[in-house]
């Protein structure tokens, strides 16, 4: 029987198994992939935690953990047109990515190119288009400054690249460690911790024109206050202070052009996705205690045998 990694009821780590299930059926506009690699982000814990986006409807346990794939279409729905059996996608599953075989939708569904391995695709359905997306909502010119928060991780590496795909100068807030990592994207780094916004004056004493962040609480409060447009605060962690203060959530476009997109910068070595661990489905749990506990460089992927 196929395997999937899935949370039985909403908690903690405890929650958490190793399953055997049936393999689904696509239906109308989905395609059936084998999965060769799932990408691990912060909200798949989240998620087992209780966490809903808003305006999704409750689940039915088990839930199987994952938000983006990369694999091999084994079988196509009714309705799907451009997808054959056999073709190299990545994309956004419909019900969880960390199993042997998933569906995903057509609508955010795309061909993987051939010089991507499918690690590298795994990692962009979520991660890379969310930075591609919350830059293309800030519509910045060419040469202003963009502060990222937690940029060290999958999102903030992606967003740190694609700021300088479009041409601008970035800020990245991370942690020292992470120093390294920050400046060999073409980034400023500021470390994070107290008085933030005195270091990121010191780092960019012209200002900044955005910011991008993705930590929330006090690190999106103290980044607020370096700008006095808040239409350019946007955030990918923290919708309840990022409103009180005057500013908006990313908005995410789920779109297979997005993905599209996001794969071409790959493909031009404009986007490199940082893949720094690479686990066995069986292993999936340590890959999420890796996330949950917030000290990743760039992106962890979970690896399915053929």
């Amino acid at each position: 029987m196929p395997k999937a990694y899935v949370f039985t009821r909403y908690g903690g780590p405890e929650t958490e198994a190793l399953v055997e299930r049936d393999r689904p059926s696509p239906g109308p506009g989905q395609v059936l992939v084998a999965v060769r690699a799932a990408g691990v982000n912060p909200v798949d814990w989240k998620q087992r935690s209780g966490y809903r986006r808003p305006g999704e409807a409750d689940r039915e346990l088990p839930v199987v953990f994952g938000n983006e794939v990369a694999g091999v279409v084994l079988e196509t729905g009714a309705d799907v047109t451009g997808f054959a059996v056999g073709d190299e996608v990545f994309g956004s599953p419909v019900a969880g990515g960390y199993a042997e075989y998933t569906l995903l939708p057509v609508a955010v569904t795309a061909h993987k190119p051939a010089g991507v391995s499918f690690p590298d695709a795994a990692t962009l359905p979520v991660a890379a288009a969310t930075a591609y997306d919350g830059l293309r909502q800030l519509a910045l010119p060419a040469g202003a400054t963009v502060l990222v928060t937690g940029a060290g991780g999958g999102v903030g590496v992606a967003a740190l690249q694609i700021a300088r795909a479009f041409g601008l100068r970035a800020v990245g807030v991370a942690a020292e460690g992470k120093k390294d990592l920050i400046e060999s994207l073409g980034a400023a780094h500021v470390a994070s911790g107290p008085d933030l916004a005195a270091r990121v004056r010191a780092a960019a004493p012209d200002g900044v024109d955005a910011v991008f962040d993705l930590v929330g609480g006090e690190v999106l409060e103290a980044a607020a206050t370096l700008l006095t447009d808040h239409t350019k605060l946007i955030t990918g962690a923290d919708r309840a202070t990022v409103a009180r203060l005057g500013g908006a959530p990313v908005e995410r476009a789920r779109t297979a052009a997005v993905l599209d997109e996001v794969a071409r910068l790959v493909v031009e070595g404009r986007l490199r996705p940082f893949v720094t661990l690479a686990v066995p489905l069986d292993r999936a749990g340590e890959a999420l205690r890796t996330i949950e506990e917030g000290h990743t460089r760039g992106k962890i992927v979970i690896e399915v045998s053929a």
